[in-house]
């Protein structure tokens, strides 16, 4: 495609550009996003809920957040983001991480790439919930569970992030080597 790239609109966090017919958003403060599959040591797969205004509802979502898009984490390594958004997300602090895979959050609506890591060997160490302007609500759902328990939320309105489901399938051999 050789069509100039425009900037649209640019606001504090975003940044709509076109390339042709094409348009897509941009992130102005991100190097990407964090994405975690956390499992406690009893075999729980920690989920976060909150309202999400785009859809006006509320979503059940991996702990998730950005890099790098604060005052002095211009330089941020993303497995210092995920903890941070662990940690705030869900009061959980892990002592082992793995990257999982990387990969594009929405191809046709954004550049911006998701990495994905697995969080174990978890302790609770502060009551997570989120930072002053979210409301997140933490769930722990044996990972035995948790299919029958996303297709209940759904049914109650929820939506559901279908990272959840990717990330379950990174859980297939942790499941069964426990």
């Amino acid at each position: 495609m050789n069509s100039e790239t425009i900037t649209v609109w640019e606001g504090k966090h975003l940044r709509v550009r076109t390339c042709g017919r094409w348009e897509y958003v941009e992130r102005t403060r991100s190097m990407g996003g964090v994405v975690i599959v956390a499992v406690t040591n009893d075999s729980n797969l920690l989920l976060v809920e909150q309202y999400r205004v785009p859809l006006g509802k509320r979503v059940i979502e991996l702990p998730a957040g950005l890099a790098g898009d604060t005052d002095g984490t211009a330089q941020e390594e993303l497995v210092e983001a995920a903890r941070r958004e662990l940690l705030e997300e869900t009061g959980y602090e892990a002592s082992e991480w793995a990257f999982l895979m990387a990969g594009p959050s929405s191809a046709g609506l954004t550049n911006e790439v998701n990495t994905m890591f697995r969080a174990s060997g978890l302790r609770c160490a502060a009551p997570g919930g989120g930072d002053e302007h979210e409301q997140i609500h933490l769930h722990a759902i044996p990972i035995s569970e948790v299919h029958s328990w996303l297709e209940e939320k759904m049914k109650s309105g929820f939506g559901v992030d279908p990272k959840v489901y990717a990330g379950l399938y990174f859980l297939q051999p942790f499941a069964e080597n426990g």
